[in-house]
């Protein structure tokens, strides 16, 4: 749906490879799951938070944790919005629309 919105998309399969992508990609908008594998996004979060060259990106946590708990956790962790699994088509035009 991303590419067909005209959108460039990098998929990364666990937190590592998705740091590793973010700093070669530079996107302006990072989707990231919580429940990763070698780290969970909220440290994937904190370091493009902590990366003065990412820093700028728009983070959405997208996840089955979805928990008012949650959302917190994501807002301190660094991310701008929380989209619970499974999200709409229109949801996620909408979280992307809010990026800078």
């Amino acid at each position: 749906m991303l590419e067909l919105d005209g959108h460039a998309v990098e998929v990364a399969h666990d937190g590592p490879e998705g740091i590793e992508k973010v700093r070669a990609f530079r996107p302006d908008l990072l989707l990231c799951d919580i429940g990763l594998p070698g780290m969970s996004g909220y440290e994937v979060a904190r370091a493009v938070r902590t990366d003065p060259a990412l820093r700028g990106a728009f983070l959405v946590a997208l996840t089955g944790y979805a928990s008012i708990e949650d959302q917190r956790r994501a807002t301190e962790a660094g991310f701008d919005a929380h989209v619970a699994k499974p999200p709409t088509v229109e949801q996620l035009r909408g979280v992307i629309a809010r990026a800078p």
